[in-house]
């Protein structure tokens, strides 16, 4: 694991990417027993940290589970091991309601010591954080934004004026980001840019910078990726491309299984729709004659 992880979070870094999310639902962490889980967190801040970039690539682990004890402690961990922030979930199978969301937030922020992210993707996790109870949980003084996966534009203008401009607001769904960047979102964590960093970067500076032509000529490179990448539950097709251009080896862990083959000419069309082959194979040139 730790050679191909740590070439991930390079090829991250060198794209100009502004933040890192190791062990979240595209890491596949429901299924990391709790020595892998510490072991990419350790191994993502020690390759930032080596490569000088702490002060603008933070690390922000993903700490949510659906019991709150074990959120706690996974939290607690996380923290001892360096990173910048955490990412909490919504707790899903359980169906809480707002104020157990509430409580089982506010406990996570009690026991961390860095700023708290919260996660809501309900198509996940079958329960939704609504606006009033994220505007309770930011007057916590570590809560300091969300990562709103519904990609309702609506949704995050109530959650920016119910908590203000300085709370912290990403868009965690690919196919509208750029939509909620717009109208104020302040960035996206990303399942296409596992795949196209530097593009993702692309985007989100066009759209952060209010250039909306720019943004749509990007996001439409990058749209069929978008969409495609999720022709199967992420993240089964993200890894099937990541695994194509050679970046990792290819494999996933039951309970799911891999990429079916009449996805695969589906999601290769998009990974050449947005030039990431090519620009891969580029790089792969260049590294031969290196070395």
């Amino acid at each position: 694991m730790g050679s191909w992880l740590v070439a991930m979070v390079e090829r991250q870094i060198d794209a100009g990417i502004n933040g890192l999310v190791p062990v979240g639902t595209t890491g596949e962490s429901p299924t990391l027993s709790a020595e892998e889980d510490q072991r990419v967190i350790e191994l993502t801040v020690e390759t930032v940290r080596r490569r000088g970039v702490a002060d603008t690539t933070p690390v922000i682990a993903g700490t949510g589970t659906n019991s709150t004890a074990t959120t706690v402690e996974r939290t607690r961990r996380a923290c001892e091991h360096g990173v910048d922030g955490v990412l909490v979930v919504t707790p899903y199978y359980n169906k809480p309601g707002q104020e157990g969301l509430v409580r089982h937030f506010s406990a996570a922020a009690d026991a961390s010591s860095v700023p708290v992210v919260l996660y809501n993707v309900p198509s996940r996790t079958a329960c939704d954080l609504l606006p009033p109870a994220v505007e309770r949980l930011s007057e916590h003084p570590r809560i300091v934004g969300v990562k709103e996966a519904t990609g309702q534009v609506a949704r995050t203008k109530e959650i920016l004026e119910r908590c203000g401009d300085d709370f912290l607001v990403l868009s965690g769904d690919d196919a509208t980001c750029r939509e909620l960047m717009l109208a104020g979102a302040q960035g996206v964590i990303s399942v296409t840019a596992n795949a196209a960093p530097r593009l993702m970067r692309e985007l989100c500076d066009a759209a952060l910078e209010g250039d909306s032509s720019g943004a749509l000529l990007v996001d439409q490179q990058l749209g069929p990726l978008h969409r495609d990448l999720f022709v199967e539950a992420n993240p089964i097709p993200v890894k099937w491309a990541v695994a194509r251009l050679g970046l990792i080896p290819p494999g996933i862990r039951l309970p799911l299984t891999p990429l079916e083959t009449r996805h695969h000419a589906v999601v290769l069309a998009a990974m050449k729709h947005a030039q990431i082959i090519l620009r891969q194979r580029k790089v792969r040139i260049t590294l031969q004659q290196i070395f």
